[in-house]
Parts: structure tokens; sequence; C-alpha cells
């Protein structure tokens, strides 16, 4: 089969190929790009193979192109890439691998084009086109995977076992492979990865969250969790979710399976966001329910403080996993935090105060934790599940009402640390913590305004509790000071 036609939309291909020829290395466009291609999907990143030194044709193909094309080189790995337009395009020359049983790197010689398709992971993954001109758009397919493409099935090119005992890695690749694609994996090969799971152990944590990423982020991503946690390699790369699994009974109560909910709750998810770290709260949102699951007959299973233990339980497990310990650590922690919060203030005897608490600690964060909330909405009854809707519906507008008449989000006090120093003398200490907190509570519980003077004197009062006299007034404090330095600068 030709695909020349195909190919002549894509000037870059025709450019590595006329190089090519130049040159006189048989080259052919492999890979992702090919894959992608054949399933009429658009991919920005092109794999350039040649026989002979794939660093060599990326610099003369870049010469062609433009002067100022830049070319990054890998010696190490023999690789080079060139950015042209929005194309970011990378080339090697062919290569025979062979691994050691301890390593996941390979020994590398050069090869032929048959010895490079014998080491790609999946036979999806080795369909060749070249890019000589006497044979522009042959299609090379040893393996068959434009077969394995048009049955939506992913297979390895050589027998399984020996490509996830080479590269255990491949075996977390084949999942994402089928979850981004939604393909099944042959019967063999998921025998394999069923086998030779434990060897998972020596792949690096930063390699194996990238490929979680992508689970994460595909379109269904229980898909690929449900396959990571069928063959056994969920229990060795993610303990904690794999934990989540099962239901026990007892005296006739049951709860429900929080690993199949907590799929359920992601895949909700990622139907209304591609965020990933909201995608991260919803895996993570039940974490701590082993922890906390306690049987009373009066009740059946209770889970109470789980929403308190998964935040403390997250850092452990971002720090395990090489994830990053930053804001996007605090979004996620924050949202399983508060994630049960929302559904209490539907009664209609909650308070303003309630609402401002959740504005004041949800901040920014507030309608991606709403999402998170309505997806965490699972039942197989949906009566049950349009009435939970509507209820969030209620909090909503209370949250809307409340917002509208104090315009509380993210608020700050008005009475900073500094006031608070000045105001009484005193160096930074947990007395000023205390009072400082005292005023937001004040704020927060609506006995007290956001405003400056109201708020000052609430501070005077503290004070005077705690056994302290104001050295300065209102006028005095900082900030004030500040303000009328400034403004006698300007007259004089």
């Amino acid at each position: 089969m030709n695909y020349s036609s195909v190919l002549y939309r894509y000037p870059i291909l025709q450019w590595v190929g006329k190089v090519a020829d130049q040159h006189q290395l048989e080259t052919y466009v492999i890979g992702g790009f090919v894959r992608d291609l054949l399933l009429k999907s658009v991919s920005k990143d092109i794999d350039i193979v040649c026989v002979g030194s794939g660093i060599q044709l990326a610099k003369a193909v870049a010469r062609a192109i433009a002067k100022n094309t830049k070319v990054t080189v890998f010696k190490n790995f023999g690789t080079a890439t060139l950015k042209w337009n929005d194309w970011e395009v990378e080339f090697v020359g062919a290569r025979k691998e062979s691994y050691r049983k301890d390593s996941r790197k390979p020994v590398v010689e050069n090869g032929t084009l048959e010895d490079d398709q014998n080491r790609r992971d999946f036979t999806v993954n080795a369909i060749a086109i070249c890019l000589n001109h006497d044979r522009f758009g042959e299609l090379v397919d040893p393996f068959e995977g434009v077969k394995d493409l048009q049955k939506k099935t992913i297979q390895t090119p050589l027998a399984p076992a020996i490509t996830f005992s080479d590269d255990p890695l491949r075996m977390i690749r084949a999942i994402r492979f089928a979850s981004q694609l939604h393909f099944t994996i042959a019967p063999a090969t998921l025998e394999a990865i069923q086998q030779h799971a434990t060897r998972s152990n020596i792949v690096s944590k930063e390699r194996i969250v990238d490929e979680l990423h992508k689970i994460i982020l595909s379109k269904v991503p229980s898909y690929g969790f449900r396959l990571l946690f069928d063959v056994g390699l969920l229990s060795l790369i993610f303990p904690e979710l794999a934990a989540l699994q099962g239901v026990e009974t007892i005296e006739g109560q049951s709860h429900k399976d929080n690993f199949y909910h907590t799929l359920q709750v992601l895949d909700n998810v990622a139907s209304v966001s591609t965020n990933l770290w909201l995608r991260w709260a919803a895996l993570l949102h039940d974490i701590a329910k082993p922890l906390t699951k306690r049987f009373d007959s009066a009740v059946g299973f209770t889970f109470h403080g789980h929403e308190d233990l998964g935040p403390r339980m997250i850092p452990t497990i971002f720090r395990k996993m090489k994830l990053p310990l930053n804001e996007k650590m605090a979004y996620v922690q924050k949202l399983v935090r508060l994630h049960l919060r929302p559904i209490a203030l539907v009664k209609d005897s909650v308070t303003d105060s309630a609402v401002r608490r959740l504005l004041y600690e949800a901040g920014d964060d507030l309608e991606d934790l709403m999402l998170l909330c309505r997806a965490d909405i699972t039942s197989n009854n949906p009566e049950k599940i349009k009435r939970y809707l509507q209820n969030f519906d209620k909090v909503e507008e209370k949250i809307r009402e409340v917002e509208k008449k104090d315009q509380f989000r993210n608020f700050q006090p008005v009475i900073t640390g500094d006031m608070i120093m000045q105001a009484f003398q005193l160096k930074p200490s947990r007395l000023v913590g205390e009072i400082k907190k005292a005023i937001r509570e004040a704020i927060l519980e609506g006995e007290v305004r956001n405003q400056e003077e109201e708020a000052y004197q609430y501070m005077l009062r503290v004070g005077k509790e705690k056994g302290l006299q104001p050295f300065t007034s209102l006028n005095e404090t900082p900030d004030k000071n500040k303000t009328t330095k400034t403004s006698q600068s300007s007259h004089q």
C-alpha cells in the first residue's frame, strides 16, 4: 500500500526525503506520527529513522530548510531534534538494542530498519513509511500494525515476555495507549504484563508518573486504571489507590466499593474538565477511607474524618511518586479537605457564616471544588443523582447570595500583622497570630464588618482581653504613617 498522496500534505516530510536522497540515506517516518496519521488524527511530533547517522541527517535538513533552523543534538542517545513552524522532528539512526536484567538502559548498536522495528514497543508504533524518492509513501509493516489499528488492539512486535522483561515501562505504556486510544490489549500481551508486573520495580517514579498523567488525561481514565488494577500493576505503583478496592459486609450491612466509586468520580470530572490536578483531586478524594473505616451496628460503616486524614496523606504520596510538592499539591489537598463541605450547606438552617467560611477557604478554587462535589455523586439510581444535583443547585445559589452581599471571595482582614504589632508595640509572636485569627473569625462569623475602623476597634477589645494596652491609634499605624508621609512629601 502506498501513502504518497497523504504524505504530500506535509512539506516537512518532502524536505526530509529530498535531503536523505542527497546523502544517500535510507529514511523513514515511523512511530506515533504514522499511527496517528492512519487513525486520521493530527500529531505535530514526527519521528524519523534513517539507516545511518540521524544527527547528520537532522543537520542537513536544517540547512536545507533555512539558515536559522535550530538543531538540538543529544549525542549520548544518537538523536537530534529540529523545530520548524509547528513541527518538532526527531531524527535517529536505525539501531538494535540489548538489555541487562537489572536495567532499562539498553546496549545500543547500529542496525537496519528491521532491527529498529524489532525494538519498538508495540506493532501500532512499528509501522514505517519510506521517504526516499523512489519509494516515497511505501508502507513497511512487518508486524501487521495496520491490522492491529483496524482491530483496535495493542500487542508487542516480538514475544511480549521479552519486550516487557527488557523494558518494563512498556507494560504501563501498553495500558496508557489502550486508555488513550480505547483499544484492547491482546490476550498474550496482557498475560505477559501480569507475569512480569514486578519488573516495574526497576522503573523510575518519574517515568511511571509521566505515563499515569497520560492515563489520567485520557478521555475515560477509569479504563486505564481498571487495567492497571486487573494486571497487578496498580498495587505496585500506587498501593494507596489499590487499597480502596473491595466491599466488606458485617451483619448484613455493606459499604460501596470505594475504588470503583473513585474511578467513576474521576470519569465524571474528566467529562467536564481537562485540569490534570482537579483529576488528581478526584483520584485522591477518598484515599483515606481504608484507614478511617469503622462499623457501627446502628448506622453501618462510617469513614469519619477521611476528609481530614486524606490531605495529610497527600504529601507522602506526592513525595513517593515524585509529584510536585508545590502549589499544585496544595490545590489537591485543599479540594480533598473541602470535598464534603458544600453538601452540608443545603440545609435551610445553615448560616451565612458557614457560607463565608467556604468562600474564604476555597477562594479562587470554588468552581473546581463544586465540579468535584457534583462528580462525587455516583449511584445506580437516577432519581437519587437528580435529587443530589438539585441540592447542589441550592448550595450554589446560597453561595452567590452571600458573595454578592458581602463581596467575600478571597477576602483578607483589613487589620494586618504589622498594624497589630505597631498598635501594641509587639514583636512577631504567637500572640500577634492569635489576635489576627480572632479578628478573622469575627469577620467570618459576621460579628464585625471587614472595615478598617470597625475591625480596629475589635482588635483593641481583643488586645485588652489579653492584657495589652495600645500605644498608637488607628491613624498612627504603619499603613497610615506611610500614607501621611507620602501625602506630606507630595506637598513639599
